[in-house]
């Protein structure tokens, strides 16, 4: 990228400012669940991880889940026990709290189920990580199904 603004309008003992970008790692990935585009962006903020998950381009749910331990000398309670069956869930725990959306109950709680798992699959990746993840979701129907859960899940993981 060339620099905009010319040298020879700086002082002579100045060196030319340096153009970075933007501070936020992120990445991005798609897949189909059940014949749907399913989007998923991830944000690496410095004081927050935000991820997206759309299907039709729509948000409809914010969720956040604070990853540090509300009580420091427990937290060494809940690290992974390492047994593959006990990966697959949800750290006991992580709390999902809605910030917009999820008026009916039943999204609520399927937002809140996505929230957790994400953000524990989080944890075991990076067991310090102590940001809040915030989470935009906007699935095109409801539906509670297991296959369709775990490719979602499946997405996202691929972005962490």
């Amino acid at each position: 990228m060339p620099n905009p603004m010319p040298t020879d309008l700086l002082p002579q003992d100045a060196a030319p400012p340096i153009f970075t970008e933007y501070p936020a790692t992120a990445k991005q990935a798609a897949g189909l669940v059940d014949g749907q585009v399913t989007d998923v962006m991830t944000m690496y903020f410095t004081d927050k991880i935000m991820i997206t998950i759309t299907q039709n381009g729509r948000l409809a749910q914010w969720l956040q889940v604070p990853l540090g331990s509300s009580n420091p000398g427990r937290a060494d309670h809940f690290l992974p026990s390492g047994s593959a069956d006990e990966s697959l869930l949800p750290m006991p725990h992580l709390t999902a709290s809605t910030l917009l959306g999820g008026s009916a109950p039943d999204r609520e709680t399927i937002g809140q189920l996505y929230a957790v798992q994400i953000a524990s699959a989080i944890a075991l990746k990076n067991p310090e990580e102590q940001r809040p993840v915030v989470i935009g979701l906007g699935l095109a129907r409801l539906d509670t199904s297991r296959e369709r859960f775990f490719d979602i899940i499946d997405i996202v993981t691929q972005c962490l």
